[in-house]
């Protein structure tokens, strides 16, 4: 699964950007956690060390008394209300520390807010630092009134940062728990999510494969969801089935055409033999070789024909070439060339002739090899004593002209595919099953409509619909 492409791309992307800005957001969130509380000691120190406090104290207890100095400040701290928040030390005026409010002596160590306090204007300086012992503090150095130039001693108060950095560190902890958290809830999601993407992509990609070989067996597995990659597969399984279809009509084609073509070609290799071998004085059955010959010619050359045309539909090479017609015109010389035809097979034409013009923009070519074509499907597909009947109407613009027969007729779940092609509905009867894929291309090409309505074992009516041109 992690060797997929785009799963890599994911983990080197999308996650590596969530990891950046959740590792970024919990380093702000606990940056500021940890401000706050520092600020929060920072003001109760600045709070409990404000000036009045030691103005206060430098009145009652320095000022003002005739004691000993460590005696001052031992009272002083005995009724300071600051006992409570913070260690307070008070320094003498030799900057000696001689009064704690813990009763012990002072360890001193680094005191970096003294020496700030001593060189500031306003006498005070704070600071963050560590005991002798290792602990971490906060201290604020608040310098007495001076007499002249001569020092009357500092306050310090110390307020202990260990327990807010144990807090510290447990908030730490719980956010980095809960953005990994976030981050792992993110990656499993992710991975389920480019999964079921990726499942299917290589299934279609397997399948796909298996297409270009032309194993058209195998089908990509739909899921419930509705989603692109469910819609994907549907179309790939619709266009296998496709490919499938035209893959067997091909073949059914190709070995159609084959039989079609061996047949003529039987005939007139063996009629040349006979008449090779027969006498010059045997003119019947000259006669009839010389008909076979060019009847099976003329159906070779028809069948080329079709295939010539179907290749140029096919390659979008099909032309018309226009020009001003009568479609009846057309029309009455498709009949005179298929009546004899259905009188030796004992079928009956039946068509009247309308007393009128049907004048459009079209090649006349194309258009009575339409005509022609549907007529001949017509009578193949039509029993001796049956019947073909066209019929011609007019409606405003258009010309309708319908074929009907009483032939065998369609069956029901083959009607919606005689128009493909390849697609032979009767395999009995002689074709190539691409006339009429042909026959309703050149129809629309000129603006018109090929429809076919069909019951089994009754008959078949094909209804050609032409727009005609204004006088």
């Amino acid at each position: 699964m992690l060797k997929s492409g785009i799963t890599k791309r994911w983990l080197l992307t999308t996650v590596s950007i969530i990891a950046v800005i959740l590792a970024v957001f919990a380093a702000i969130v606990i940056i500021s956690i940890r401000g706050y509380y520092y600020d929060y000691v920072e003001k109760r120190l600045q709070s409990i060390g404000q000036s009045s406090t030691v103005a206060d104290f430098f009145n009652n207890y320095i000022g003002a008394s005739n004691d000993d100095y460590a005696e001052r400040a031992s009272k002083y701290l005995l009724s300071s209300p600051s006992l409570s928040v913070a260690e307070v030390w008070v320094f003498n005026k030799k900057d000696e520390v001689v009064a704690t409010s813990t009763g012990f002596n002072a360890q001193q160590g680094e005191m970096e807010d003294f020496e700030i306090a001593r060189n500031s204007p306003s006498g005070r300086g704070i600071s963050r630092t560590f005991l002798p012992s290792g602990e971490k503090v906060m201290a604020l150095t608040v310098f007495l009134p001076r007499t002249g130039e001569e020092s009357n001693g500092a306050v310090r108060y110390i307020i202990s940062l260990e327990d807010i950095d144990n807090k510290l560190q447990i908030v730490t902890v719980s956010v980095t728990f809960v953005f990994a958290f976030a981050l792992v809830l993110v990656l499993v999601s992710g991975l389920y999510f480019v999964r079921s993407i990726v499942g299917p992509v290589k299934t279609i990609n397997r399948v796909t494969r298996k297409i270009a070989t032309g194993d058209y067996s195998e089908k990509v597995q739909v899921s419930n969801r509705f989603d692109e990659i469910s819609e994907l597969s549907r179309s790939i399984n619709d266009m296998t089935d496709a490919l499938a279809k035209t893959d067997r009509l091909k073949n059914d084609f190709i070995s159609t055409v084959s039989h079609e073509l061996r047949t003529p070609l039987t005939a007139i290799k063996g009629w040349t033999e006979t008449l090779i071998e027969v006498n010059e004085s045997d003119d019947k059955t000259l006669a009839d070789g010389l008909k076979v010959i060019l009847s099976e010619s003329e159906r070779l050359y028809s069948m080329v024909e079709e295939l010539l045309d179907f290749s140029r539909i096919e390659s979008g090479r099909m032309t018309l070439h226009r020009r001003r017609i009568d479609v009846l015109a057309e029309l009455d010389e498709a009949v005179s060339v298929l009546k004899d035809r259905a009188a030796r097979e004992g079928k009956k034409l039946i068509y009247d002739s309308p007393d009128r013009a049907a004048p459009m923009e079209g090649d006349p070519d194309r258009i009575q090899q339409v005509f022609v074509n549907v007529i001949d499907n017509a009578i193949k597909y039509t029993e001796a004593d049956g019947r073909i009947v066209i019929q011609v109407t007019f409606d405003r613009q258009t010309l309708k002209i319908t074929v009907s027969d009483t032939g065998c007729g369609i069956p029901e779940e083959a009607l919606p595919h005689v128009k493909e092609k390849f697609y032979k509905a009767n395999m009995a009867v002689k074709g190539s099953g691409i006339g009429l894929a042909v026959c309703d291309e050149i129809v629309t090409m000129h603006g018109g409509t090929l429809s076919i309505d069909s019951k089994e074992g009754e008959g078949t009516k094909v209804e050609i619909s032409l727009p005609l041109a204004g006088k």
